[in-house]
């Protein structure tokens, strides 16, 4: 007999098929995400040939050699993502570069900067107004104790706590321009103990080690410096002399090709 489900037309529960379920559209909304700039530096190709674009003109070898390799390594620093321009810095650099060139005659000097400071991307103004603000400011401390972190002090006490600050937030970036800058700090206020470098690094939140580390190499570069141009200079004085012995001999050798010429007209 058929049941009442099945007169009904009706099937049972285990034999009817589920409805099928309601299509649940999904709206996902855009989400604007901040774009990151891509870090792109030039090589230390395209800053090499920035320089020689903006300074053609030839440079004495010993003085060439060095700037190249400076310019290598300061296109490192001046592109490493930490870095930050600050006025140690600059008073570091201007001392070094000063101190390589001091031969050179100052129109050559002051050519040669401008494009080694622009093929870096820098404002060489502002390297060489930065500087000696500094320097100046440091010439009227009286002693290397006011050499100490101040955002509210004089321009060294800002520089150095600018430089402070940024160390004890893990974001600077050192080198061993700021080392020299240091160094030439203490120089100005008539430091002359370790015990005063130590001090003034430490305040700075930079390693000592690296401090020492670097000054000791640029003491070296230096050193061996002068002695090239030491060698340049009896090179330059002995091919004078060479010259002059040879003019010599040559005005010689015409005067005596003169005289049997005069003597036959006399005759």
């Amino acid at each position: 007999m058929l049941s009442s489900l099945q007169r009904r037309g009706v099937a049972p529960a285990a034999t009817r098929r589920a409805a099928p379920a309601p299509t649940r559209v999904v709206v996902r909304r855009a989400v604007a995400m901040p774009v990151r700039a891509v870090f792109k530096p030039p090589t230390v190709s395209d800053t090499k040939a920035k320089f020689f674009e903006g300074y053609s003109k030839p440079i004495a070898s010993i003085y060439s050699t060095v700037l190249q390799e400076l310019l290598v390594q300061q296109h490192f620093m001046r592109y490493s993502k930490n870095y930050t321009y600050n006025e140690i810095y600059a008073l570091g650099f201007v001392s070094v570069y000063e101190q390589i060139l001091e031969s050179l005659p100052e129109a050559e000097r002051a050519g040669i900067f401008v494009a080694y400071v622009q093929a870096l991307g820098e404002d060489p103004e502002m390297y060489k107004r930065d500087a000696a603000r500094i320097e100046q400011a440091a010439s009227s401390l009286t002693s290397p104790d006011s050499l100490t972190p101040d955002a509210s002090g004089n321009d060294v006490q800002k520089a150095l706590a600018t430089i402070s600050a940024a160390a004890a937030a893990g974001t600077f970036s050192y080198n061993k321009f700021v080392a020299i800058g240091l160094f030439r700090l203490l120089e100005l206020t008539g430091a002359k103990e370790p015990a005063a470098l130590e001090r003034l690094v430490k305040a700075a939140g930079i390693k000592p080690d690296a401090v020492n580390r670097d000054l000791m190499m640029y003491k070296g570069v230096l050193s061996k410096l002068s002695a090239a141009r030491e060698m340049l200079k009896e090179f330059v004085e002995r091919e004078k002399r060479k010259q002059g012995e040879r003019e010599a001999a040559k005005a010689a050798k015409l005067a005596g090709a003169d005289k049997p010429a005069e003597a036959s007209v006399q005759v």
